[in-house]
């Protein structure tokens, strides 16, 4: 039986190697997408005078929302064409010489580079979708993209990594030797080497499903728990001192002691994150949920 962490931990890979891989070819023939490479440029140089702020924008246009960037400004002209962007306002503002009509305004001391006017406006010629915050948009399974070298795959997590590579013109390596594997496999999953015996164990197992036990015990043990929980920690910039003054110490460990637990009794994220936003505002709230909102006191006071 896998463990469902294991099989959790696949599904998530799976969605982050999908994530990684239309990221990583971005930059090539792949359609340009708002969210994760246009609106950052606009965050950082547009904004601030056409963002949500009514008081601050400037000229009518709001950049920040699909009904924003299409619709008309003070000029009574839309700021972006849908598929033409050269006569789009937004690029001749951005490639404009004359300094009181470029845009951004010289005295803010913003300028986008070169490549980022050419995304945008390749943006807009694509047609100027406008997707949501990725926070927003449900998640679906995409499917493995066909490989010249299936007999490398092994899961379907292996196919969007030799995408990649044969993107890159690469060749998978070498299959490592299991001295290799073990050491890997402990130190990912638990931050620490294996033991001599633990490699022994390992070397003499020769079961089809050498692999997956190994796995299987990792994800079992409470060095698992203690591991992922510094990374969220250190997130969550938990101390178990003040950090200021005197830095003396603080009762927040049962906070610490909750989070190593949650990895190591497999607690669903949702719920993960709840309880330590508002666990105290829950239903009956039980202890463990009134433990989880020591995160709200992490930060240095």
């Amino acid at each position: 039986m896998w463990n469902s962490r294991f099989l959790i931990g696949c599904a998530v890979s799976w969605s982050a190697v999908s994530l990684f891989s239309s990221l990583a070819l971005a930059d090539g023939p792949d359609k340009v997408n708002f969210d994760r490479q246009i609106r950052p440029i606009l965050s950082d140089n547009c904004f601030a005078c056409h963002g949500f702020d009514e008081k601050q924008r400037k000229a009518g246009l709001r950049l920040d929302t699909k009904e924003g960037v299409f619709a008309k400004a003070d000029s009574g002209e839309p700021s972006v064409i849908a598929g033409n962007g050269t006569d789009s306002e937004l690029y001749q503002r951005l490639v404009e010489s004359t300094p009181e009509l470029q845009m951004p305004p010289p005295s803010t001391g913003k300028k986008l580079k070169p490549e980022q006017i050419e995304l945008i406006k390749r943006w807009i010629d694509e047609g100027a979708e406008v997707t949501q915050h990725w926070a927003f948009i449900p998640p679906t399974q995409p499917i493995p993209p066909e490989v010249a070298h299936p007999e490398f795959v092994i899961n379907p997590i292996d196919q969007f990594i030799l995408k990649r590579l044969e993107h890159e013109g690469l060749q998978p390596s070498q299959q490592a030797d299991k001295t290799t594997l073990i050491r890997r496999l402990t130190l990912d999953l638990t931050g620490l080497p294996p033991t001599p015996e633990e490699v022994d164990a390992f070397l003499a197992d020769n079961s089809e499903r050498a692999y997956e036990t190994i796995v299987e015990r990792l994800l079992n043990s409470p060095r698992y728990g203690e591991h992922m929980a510094r990374y969220w920690l250190d997130a969550a910039r938990y101390g178990d001192t003040h950090g200021l003054h005197l830095d003396n110490e603080r009762s927040l460990w049962p906070y610490r002691d909750w989070v190593i637990n949650s990895f190591n009794t497999n607690l669903p994220f949702d719920q993960f994150t709840i309880d330590q936003m508002a666990g105290d505002l829950l239903p009956n709230p039980t202890r463990e949920q009134l433990v989880a909102t020591g995160f709200n006191r992490c930060n240095i006071t």
